[in-house]
């Protein structure tokens, strides 16, 4: 008999031994973050609309555990859940497509609206678990590129000031108008994903956000995010008005001395996304600074539809986020 449930604090020595393979360090922490998990037992019981921490399920066959998956709400938009874990035992996809379906109708059923994930383009068998098995489309890339022995051509800083609360709507405007058209529908966020959530405390990252302000007019031309999840290796990400020609340098010498603030010894990467009007040219930036691009990942969304209610005798119409639309 095979069962499908929430994860649970008694578990823990079960995935300890699923996930053995993994070193020390990367085993260690991997428990440690889904024990926590399975402790925090009220989380599970709040509305979508409140949910905030991740959420683990794990595919349970005559009492073994074959497979978990992890799911995490948009920080400010519960109702776009993007899907960070998913483990199977080998060869097992049926079970990992299991585990998607799963939680796809669980959290559709609650009012989700969308589900994301990215997946590194090396993984073909998951890919086509997730297009093909899943019904999830490929929207555009996100690469990582690290900034080691990182030479600017120059020593000036941009002047960024944190960003605030109130800053919200003009930063999510700012992101959506960089975004290529093609990728609006399944890319653009809303404005409450910019501010400062509620129990920042207890998410499993660390993100500082900082804006550039035209000096004149004190409209914001760019946004900047650093975020760790381990104090170590930080992840640089940039919205810059394609209006405006503002030096990646001065950029990335702000970030760089923000985290050089925090630490001695780091590792800093530069988010590089695919579907901004400016990534043709930041990747030639990069190119040019003979930095290295360590990591491709498929960024994957599948939209939840739910039928809209019609008359007997009627077509069926599906619509797409009309909660959104709803709301407006």
């Amino acid at each position: 008999m095979t069962v499908i449930r929430r994860l649970n604090c008694f578990d823990a020595p079960k995935i300890k031994k699923m996930i053995s393979y993994l070193g020390n360090d990367d085993g260690e922490k991997f428990t440690k973050a889904i024990t926590g998990e399975a402790f925090i037992m009220l989380h599970a019981i709040l509305p979508l609309k409140y949910k905030f921490l991740p959420e683990s399920y794990i595919f349970l066959e005559k009492g073994e555990i074959l497979g978990l998956i992890t799911v995490v709400p948009t920080s400010g938009n519960p109702y776009k859940m993007n899907i960070t874990r998913l483990i199977f035992q080998q060869n097992l996809y049926n079970v990992g497509k299991q585990l998607v379906e799963f939680v796809i109708a669980r959290y559709g059923a609650k009012g989700a609206t969308s589900f994301n994930v990215t997946v590194d383009q090396s993984h073909d068998e998951l890919l086509n678990l997730f297009m093909q098995g899943c019904g999830f489309r490929q929207c555009s890339f996100e690469n990582l590129w690290k900034l080691d022995n990182f030479k600017p051509l120059t020593n000036q800083k941009a002047d960024y000031r944190y960003c605030q609360n109130s800053d919200a709507k003009a930063v999510a405007r700012l992101y959506n108008s960089e975004l290529k058209n093609l990728y609006k529908p399944s890319l653009e966020r809303i404005k409450e994903e910019y501010k400062e959530p509620v129990f920042a405390g207890m998410t499993s990252f660390y993100k500082n956000r900082y804006v550039l302000e035209e000096p004149a007019k004190h409209r914001i031309i760019s946004y900047l995010s650093i975020t760790t999840t381990d104090n170590q290796n930080f992840i640089i990400d940039m919205s810059t008005n394609d209006g405006y020609n503002i030096p990646y340098d001065e950029i990335i010498n702000f970030a760089l001395d923000e985290i050089k603030r925090r630490k001695n010894v780091y590792f800093a990467f530069l988010k590089h996304r695919q579907y901004t009007k400016n990534a043709d040219n930041l990747e030639k930036y990069l190119h040019d600074r003979n930095l290295n691009c360590i990591q491709t990942q498929c960024v994957l969304v599948k939209d939840f539809y739910k039928p809209v209610k019609q008359q007997e005798n009627t077509l069926q119409v599906f619509l797409f986020g009309e909660n959104e639309l709803a709301s407006n």
